[in-house]
């Protein structure tokens, strides 16, 4: 029988500064009220948190130490990016805060969220215990995965995951290391990839999807082309752009355009960012965000 409403918890440690869209970030989780998220963060409470968000205040210096005691290693990076690497962790160091849950999620806070029931339906997590919105790698913004110890305890497949949580490179375990226990030979053509993967159990029961939210990548359009998106439209929840009319996205992952054009303007007054977060709709494009119109 299908759970009509199964229960998700993102889980996403952050620490240092939260970045001048965080008020949208939070806007967009709010539209999803029966998804919840739990923040580990330094940065303070936002203003108007929504209900269905979490922030627990822990330093930095703290939250290792308990990444230590309950993976039971010797976890000091000196940065905060090398968080990424433990993202399949996350479930096995906060089972505490899973009860209850019927999946969990790792991901960041580089995105804006759509309606994420219309694209995870009830239907579709049913089928499957692993959700990438990658085809051909876990996607480490935005990952989900059924709550159980199997899925919780599978960063342990991870070849020398000890040694590689502990030493201070960035591994991108997430996309990498951990991609490969379900992509056996992931640039084989797509025929002899998928022939593979039959033999390959954890891929049987994944979903490695393109979901077409983090345009300006490697990756091409659905079309095949580099014509990208040059606006995305959010309008009370539903997520679209000015390229594929009413087709609407699960999210938008701007981390080009974070890196490259945002990176060389002037931060935001955050009075006026507050405000425009709290309207119903808005504009997102390489110059940030704007005022929308339903």
């Amino acid at each position: 029988m299908i759970n009509l409403n199964p229960r998700i918890l993102f889980i996403i440690p952050y620490f240092g500064r939260w970045p001048f869209w965080m008020p949208f970030f939070l806007a967009s989780c709010r539209c999803n009220p029966d998804i919840d998220w739990l923040l580990f963060s330094d940065c303070g409470t936002p203003e108007d948190l929504p209900d269905n968000v979490r922030i627990e205040a822990i330093s930095f210096t703290e939250y290792c130490q308990m990444v230590s005691k309950r993976l039971e290693i010797d976890f000091v990076p000196t940065e905060a990016y090398k968080l990424c690497d433990i993202k399949p962790a996350l479930g096995y160091i906060h089972a505490d805060r899973l009860k209850g849950y019927d999946f969990w999620a790792f991901g960041d806070i580089d995105l804006i969220y759509g309606d994420l029931r219309a694209y995870f339906t009830a239907e579709r997590l049913a089928n499957h215990d692993l959700f990438s919105t990658h085809e051909r790698r876990v996607a480490g913004h935005l990952c989900l995965m059924r709550n159980t110890a199997c899925k919780r305890e599978l960063f342990k497949e991870i070849k020398g995951w000890r040694t590689r949580f502990t030493d201070n490179e960035h591994h991108a375990l997430d996309e990498g290391a951990f991609s490969r226990l379900f992509l056996w030979r992931k640039n084989f053509p797509k025929p002899l990839f998928e022939l593979v993967g039959k033999f390959n159990p954890l891929r049987r029961r994944s979903e490695f999807t393109e979901a077409f939210s983090t345009p300006g990548g490697v990756i091409k359009w659905h079309d095949g082309s580099d014509d990208f998106p040059r606006q995305w439209y959010w309008r009370d929840g539903c997520l679209s752009n000015d390229r594929d009319g009413n087709r609407t996205f699960p999210y938008f992952h701007f981390v080009c355009w974070k890196r490259n054009e945002w990176s060389r303007l002037p931060e935001p007054d955050q009075a006026h960012i507050k405000q425009l977060a709290q309207k119903p709709a808005w504009v997102i494009d390489e110059t940030g965000f704007h005022q929308g119109e339903l």
